[in-house]
This record gives structure tokens, sequence and C-alpha cells, in this order.
């Protein structure tokens, strides 16, 4: 059997719950085999990313935890705005992959218009420069502001009458648009509830992070 691969997976909400912190890298882990995770989360940031100013501070805090990670194959940064990855990518000599265009990668190939569904009434960027006018925005879900509301009971409903409103507008597939609704293991319950597709984050930024490996360590 061939070596396992190494991800450095960037967290970009402050957990001091190890388990937490950790359960993107494991969910990794489990969808993907061959990859071994080292989770690491960004300092002060407990409200993780929720608008254009808390990405502002993330990145900075996001460049410097990605020196801690020594003998990764591929770096993943866990969060749908895609923080740090541009920058990440100009400095570092391995693949840097972000939740967020991983996401939008995998809508466009399904086709029709993509609903988003995040934390956030904005589209994240790497939404917008993928799919363009094939997506579809509606807003945020109501109350829902900040990815903690996503582990509560009312964050969880508006979350579910959101992805229906997207499929009753016209959406052919949900694109999650915040890495916390794979926390609460969202993806396959809302396919269930929508009938239509449901790209999950986490398992996207896995899957490129695989590609990735799997590229610059090719089968002989």
């Amino acid at each position: 059997m061939e070596k396992k691969w190494r991800v450095g997976v960037i967290r970009v909400v402050t957990q001091h719950d190890p388990v937490l912190m950790k359960l993107h890298g494991e969910l990794i882990e489990r969808y993907f085999p061959m990859l071994e995770t080292e989770s690491r989360c960004i300092p002060d940031q407990p409200m993780g990313i929720h608008d254009p100013e808390s990405k502002a501070v993330a990145i900075p805090k996001i460049l410097e935890t990605a020196k801690l990670f020594s003998g990764i194959d591929v770096l993943v940064v866990s969060c749908a705005d895609d923080p740090g990855v541009t920058e990440l990518r100009a400095e570092m000599d391995i693949p840097v992959v972000g939740a967020g265009s991983s996401v939008a990668a995998i809508a466009r190939r399904c086709g029709g218009r993509a609903g988003i569904l995040g934390i956030t009434d904005y589209v994240p960027d790497p939404y917008v420069e993928i799919l363009g006018e094939g997506l579809l925005n509606l807003g945020r879900p109501v109350g829902v502001s900040s990815t903690l509301d996503l582990m509560t009971p009312d964050g969880e409903a508006s979350v579910f009458a959101h992805a229906v409103k997207l499929r009753e507008a016209g959406a052919g597939s949900i694109a999650l648009a915040c890495t916390g609704l794979s926390t609460i293991g969202a993806s396959a319950r809302l396919e269930r509830h929508c009938g239509i597709p449901v790209i999950d984050p986490v398992m996207a930024e896995g899957l490129f992070a695989f590609y990735e490996c799997r590229r610059r360590h090719p089968i002989k």
C-alpha cells in the first residue's frame, strides 16, 4: 500500500476543543483514506470569518499559521472565502487548496444555476470568480450571521428553509458557502430534503487535496 500523503488543514475559527479543531481533517481522512491530516487553527478569531473585516484580520494569521506546518504535501485553508490562498500559493512550494474555489468548481460541473448557501449576504469571491452569472444568491438564512449560529436548532432550521427557497427560485444545485455546514453534517441531509445536489465544502477541499497529491505522485 502506498504511504499516506500529509495534508495541513488551517481552521479559521479559533477552537479550544481539540475534537472540534480536528473535525474537518478527520472528515477529509474519512472521505479520502490515503490522506493523513494535521490541523491547526488561527488565534483570536472565535467567530471565524463572517464579513470582509474579519477576513482581512484573519489573513495575516493564516499566513503565520501556515509556517507552523512541516513535511506536508498540500495545505488546505478550510474556509469558503479562501482567505490567504492567493498569498500562500505565491509563497509556498506545495499546492494550496481553498474550500470555496473547490465547491464552486464542482458546482460548475453540475450545470444549471448554483444556489449559494452560507452565512453572509454577499457571495464569497471564489464563487463569483468561478460561477459568474451561473450563481443564485438570496442572501443568508434568517438569523444566521456566523458559523456559531449553525450549531443552534434555530440556525439549522433556517438553513433548511433557505435551501428550499433556493430550489424554488430555480437552483439546480446548492453550493455550500461555509465550512461550518460541514461541521454540522448538513450536506447529505439537505440533499435528501431538497432533492438536488448539495456540495459539501470539506469533502470538496479534500477531493482537490487528494487530486493535488495524486497529480504530484502518479501511479507508476
